[in-house]
């Protein structure tokens, strides 16, 4: 086993089944939910080295954000493997993993523990996630009073202070005040310094990833198209939509 590698994506197949349309009428004579099968994610292969930083890109519907979802334990797989090598991993989302009933303060916890951060690590650290956050006195209020971007600021924070050893960005660095998003992406640059946390980041900042990522994948109609050096690969999916536009 290479020591190096921090996960590994092999040759996973996802679907959704979906209960087909029904009319108003066929509500009453209904004797049976007909289903269909959507294949989302077919025959994705990769891996990701401890310290490196991985954009995925491609257009709106391609299996990015399952793909996320599916490494964070979230979606199940039909076929395949997926190989965090005992890696703690948490996956930063809007609406991802916390409960809308509970404060902000407590979602602090309860995110922490499904992380596997024992209690008295989340003690040492709450006060710095708080900080970070800065949601103030917002935090002992119930989430479901949040804005958006209130949770945005919550789930950046959890993911960057408690320190999971990959963490999964999904579409949120281009989300907030222009503030908080600056400082989102300066402690972003802070982790790329880190030879020991890996980062996948799905978004469509294409300048973002170019700057951030050591690598990219492409992923294309349910495959991977291409992967390799991020400016490589970012100039070829500009190039090819551009040509698709044209």
């Amino acid at each position: 086993m290479n020591s190096d590698i921090a996960l590994e994506v092999k040759n996973i197949y996802i679907s959704y089944r979906t209960i087909k349309k029904l009319s108003f009428k066929s509500l009453f004579f209904f004797k049976g939910q007909k289903q269909e099968t959507k294949q989302v994610i077919e025959n994705i292969n990769f891996h990701v080295k401890k310290g490196e930083i991985l954009g995925i890109i491609g257009k709106n519907g391609s299996g990015k954000s399952t793909l996320l979802r599916a490494i964070a334990g979230i979606i199940s797989l039909d076929k395949g493997e997926i190989d965090t090598k005992h890696n703690r991993v948490s996956l930063l989302a809007l609406r991802i993993g916390f409960n809308e009933e509970l404060t902000g303060y407590d979602n602090i916890f309860l995110s922490g523990m499904l992380l596997g951060i024992n209690k008295k690590i989340i003690n040492e650290r709450i006060d710095e996630v708080i900080e970070f956050s800065e949601l103030k006195e917002d935090i002992y209020k119930q989430l479901k009073t949040y804005s958006s971007g209130m949770k945005l600021k919550l789930a950046f924070s959890i993911s960057v202070i408690f320190e999971p050893d990959i963490i999964l960005i999904d579409e949120v660095l281009s989300v907030g005040d222009i503030k908080f998003k600056e400082k989102s992406y300066n402690k972003m640059k802070e982790l790329i310094m880190d030879e020991n946390k890996t980062v996948l980041i799905v978004s469509h900042d294409l300048n973002i990833l170019s700057e951030l990522c050591d690598n990219v994948i492409w992923i294309d109609n349910k495959k991977i198209k291409k992967i390799g050096k991020a400016k490589e690969v970012i100039e070829d999916y500009k190039n090819y939509n551009l040509n698709m536009n044209n």
